[in-house]
C-alpha cells in the first residue's frame, strides 16, 4: 500500500512506488479516496499487471480516469486463487457499495409454490425465505405476481386447498372457495384422500411444465368414467383438458420440456442500466424481472452483465444454464465457480440459436423496453407508483390497485363503489358500484364486507386478475371486514391498506393502515405516495356519491303508483288524466276513484291505500 498526495493539499498517490511494492500473485485490491472511502473494489488473477494498467499514461475510459484520478489509497488482499478472489469481491461489493462499482440492489429472497406433500390433504401455498417445510418447492418465481398467477391457473383447474391449516382444520362446513368452485373442500369430507391425491399430482406436473403428461392422464380417466358410465365425472374431465389445452394454445407459460435456463440481457443508456432475466424451470417460463444496478457512468453492457450475474447467482438458485446476450469478462471462471456451489456444471453461453436465439433477443429486447420506460418515468405516474411500492413493501410497481367507500344518507339507498386504476392512472372501464342490501341501515362495516365479498368472489369465479393493492376509505373497523373476507375467500397476497381521514378531515392528515406491515403510517403531505393514495381515495369517494345520488333521486323521482300490482302505464295515464294531475288524486275517494273508467272497487282501494298508507284500509271504514 502506499500513501501520496494531490491538490487542495491533499498527498498525490504516488503509483510507481506502490505497484514496486505488488504482488504478482491473485487477490483482491480496493481504491481509496482520501476521505478513506472505498471507490472501487477489484479482482485480478495477476495483482501487479492490473493495477499497472490503471497508472497508464493514455487511459481510454472516462470513468476509469475519473476513478484513477481520485485515488489517495490502494489496499490489495492476497488469495490462494481466482474463485477465492472472485468470492471476496463480491463480498466487499455487497458490503461497501462502491461509487465506481455495478452494484446490484436487489437483496431480496425470491418466491416459490410449496405442496406440504407430507400431508394427507396437501395444501398449495406461497413460499418466500428459507426452505425449512418438508414438502415440495417449484420455483424460483421473478415475482409475487408470477406465482399468484401460477396458483390461481392450478387452483382453477384442480381445486387444491390454499387455506391456511389453522383455518382448514377449525372448519365445520365449506367456505366461500367451495362456494365458486374453487376448492374441493377436503376440510370436511367432500372428496376422497385418493381423488384429491391425484389433483395434487396433477396440479405439481402443470407446476413443472408437464402439461401433455397431464393432458394424456385426464383423457384415460374420462374414458374410463365413461365407460363405468359415470358421465358426471368424465364431464369434469373433459372440462380440465379443454382448460389446460386452451391455457397452453394461448401460450399462457406452459412449455414442455425439461430444461432450467436463465436468458439475461443488460442495457444502458441515459445514465442508468437495467438487466432482463428471464426464468425457465422445467421448460416452463416462470416470467421476467427487471433489475436495475447502480453503476457508474461510462460503463458498458457487458460489465454490467459480468457484475450482475456475480453478484446475483452468488444468493441466488443457479439454473443448469446461463444465456446471455454478449461475451463477458469472467465467463470461464464464473462456471467453475458456480458449479462448485451447484454440485453440478452450470453453462455461460451466448452463441445460440433456433428458439433460443428467439428467447435470447425477447430479453434483449425487455430489457430496452424497461430501461426506456424507467427513464421517462422519473416523474409523473410512474414516480408515484414506485412510491406506493416502496411504502407498501411490493417486489414491483403495482399493476393494479383498487380502492372501496360506501356512501348513504342516514342509512338510505346504500351504495359501494369500487375503482381501479393500472400504471396509466384510472381505468374507468373497470369501476363497478353496488346497491346494498339486507343490512341494517347505516351499516358501514356490513357494507363494506358484502361488496368486497361481491367483488372478490366473482373475480375469483371468472379467474380474472386480482389487484396488487386494495385500498380501504375507512379506519381499522372497514378494514378489518376487508381482512375478514380475503380470510374467507383465501386471499393471502393481496396487501390491504386502510385510508382515515384525520380529526378534521383535511388532506393531508390522512393515516395509513400498511396490514401486512402492521403499522401506521402519516406520511408528508408531498409526498408522492400519498398524492396517489389520495387521488385514488378521492375517485372511489366521488364515484360512491354520483351512484348514491343517482339512485336516492331516482327513487324520489318514482310515482308511488309505479308499485301497485295491476296498474300497468295505461291506466296510470288515464288516472291522472281523469283527475287532472296527482295531487287531486290523492284528495279523491274510493268511490271517485272507482268511478273511473276500468277500475274496479278492488283496484280503487289498492290505490287509495298506497296514497294514503297512515290510513289503512279506509274503504272499509
Amino acid at each position: 500500500m502506499a500513501s501520496p498526495e494531490g491538490t487542495d493539499n491533499v498527498p498525490a498517490f504516488d503509483s510507481a512506488a506502490f505497484l514496486k511494492t505488488v504482488t504478482e500473485r491473485p487477490g483482491v485490491y480496493r481504491m481509496m479516496s482520501a476521505g478513506g472511502d472505498i471507490l472501487y473494489v477489484g479482482k485480478a488473477s495477476n495483482l501487479k499487471n492490473r493495477l499497472s494498467s490503471y497508472f497508464q499514461k493514455n487511459l481510454d475510459s472516462k470513468k476509469t480516469q475519473a476513478l484513477v484520478a481520485q485515488i489517495a489509497a490502494v489496499q490489495t488482499t492476497v488469495t490462494s486463487n481466482n474463485a477465492e478472489a472472485l468470492l471476496l469481491e463480491c463480498n466487499l461489493i455487497k458490503e461497501h457499495r462502491p461509487r465506481y462499482n455495478v452494484v446490484l440492489r436487489d437483496d431480496k429472497s425470491y418466491p416459490f409454490i410449496f405442496i406440504s406433500t407430507e400431508d394427507s390433504f396437501p395444501r398449495l401455498a406461497y413460499q418466500r425465505g428459507a426452505r425449512r417445510r418438508k414438502g415440495k418447492y417449484i420455483g424460483p418465481f421473478p415475482s409475487a405476481g408470477a406465482v399468484k398467477r401460477s396458483m390461481g391457473l392450478v387452483q382453477k383447474l384442480f381445486k387444491v386447498r390454499q387455506c391456511e391449516d389453522s383455518y382448514y382444520r377449525n372448519r365445520s362446513r365449506p367456505c366461500l372457495q367451495h362456494q365458486i368452485k374453487r376448492c374441493t373442500a377436503p376440510c370436511v369430507g367432500k372428496i376422497s384422500e385418493e381423488d384429491y391425491r391425484h389433483d395434487v399430482d396433477m396440479t405439481v406436473k402443470v407446476l413443472e411444465g408437464k402439461s401433455q403428461v397431464v393432458v394424456d392422464d385426464l383423457v384415460m380417466r374420462m374414458e374410463n368414467a365413461s365407460e363405468s358410465l359415470d358421465f358426471e365425472r368424465a364431464a369434469k374431465y373433459r372440462d380440465q383438458i379443454g382448460s389446460l389445452k386452451a391455457v397452453s394454445d394461448m401460450g399462457n407459460a406452459l412449455q414442455e420440456g425439461n430444461g432450467d435456463v436463465d436468458y439475461v440481457a443488460a442495457a444502458v443508456g441515459g445514465g442508468q442500466c437495467c438487466v432482463q432475466v428471464f426464468y425457465i424451470r422445467n421448460g416452463m417460463n416462470l416470467g421476467n424481472k427487471a433489475f436495475y444496478p447502480a453503476s457508474p457512468g461510462g460503463s458498458t453492457s457487458a460489465e454490467i452483465l459480468n457484475a450482475f450475474i456475480t453478484q446475483f447467482y452468488m444468493d441466488h438458485e443457479l439454473p443448469k444454464e446461463i444465456i446471455i446476450t454478449e461475451s463477458i469478462e469472467d465467463e470461464e471462471l464464473l462456471k467453475k465457480v458456480f458449479s462448485e456451489k451447484a454440485g453440478h456444471n452450470i453453462s455461460i453461453v451466448y452463441n445460440v440459436r433456433g428458439d433460443r436465439a428467439k428467447m435470447q433477443g425477447l430479453a434483449a429486447t425487455n430489457a430496452d423496453v424497461a430501461l426506456q420506460a424507467r427513464l421517462a418515468s422519473r416523474s409523473g405516474m410512474a414516480a408515484r407508483l414506485e412510491a406506493v411500492r416502496e411504502l407498501v413493501g411490493l417486489d414491483d410497481a403495482p399493476s393494479r390497485m383498487e380502492c372501496f367507500d360506501i356512501s348513504h344518507t342516514m342509512g338510505e339507498e346504500t351504495v359501494a363503489s369500487c375503482v381501479v386504476f393500472n400504471a396509466e392512472g384510472p381505468n374507468t372501464n373497470e369501476y363497478r358500484r353496488f346497491n346494498i342490501d339486507g343490512i341494517t341501515p347505516g351499516d358501514d362495516y356490513a357494507a363494506m364486507k358484502q361488496a368486497i365479498t361481491r367483488r372478490y368472489s366473482r373475480l375469483l369465479k371468472e379467474g380474472r386478475d386480482l389487484p396488487d393493492i386494495l385500498f380501504i376509505d375507512g379506519g381499522k373497523g372497514q378494514v378489518s371486514m376487508a381482512l375478514e373476507v380475503m380470510q374467507e375467500l383465501q386471499i393471502t397476497d393481496m396487501e390491504i391498506v386502510g385510508v382515515s381521514k384525520g380529526p378534521d378531515r383535511r388532506p393531508g392528515d390522512e393515516t395509513l393502515l400498511l396490514c401486512s406491515q402492521n403499522r401506521e403510517v402519516q406520511m408528508r403531505g408531498d409526498s408522492a405516495a400519498l398524492l396517489l393514495v389520495q387521488q385514488i381515495r378521492d375517485e372511489a369517494h366521488r364515484f360512491a356519491i354520483t351512484g348514491h345520488r343517482g339512485k336516492r333521486g331516482k327513487k324520489r323521482q318514482k310515482s308511488v303508483l309505479e308499485d301497485i300490482k295491476g296498474l300497468g302505464p295505461k291506466r296510470r295515464k288515464q288516472l291522472l288524466t281523469h283527475f287532472g294531475g296527482f295531487q287531486r288524486l290523492q284528495k279523491a275517494g274510493v268511490e271517485d276513484i272507482a268511478a273511473v273508467p276500468g277500475f274496479s272497487e278492488a283496484l280503487a282501494n289498492k290505490v287509495y291505500d298506497e296514497l294514503h298508507p297512515t290510513q289503512g284500509l279506509s274503504s272499509k271504514s
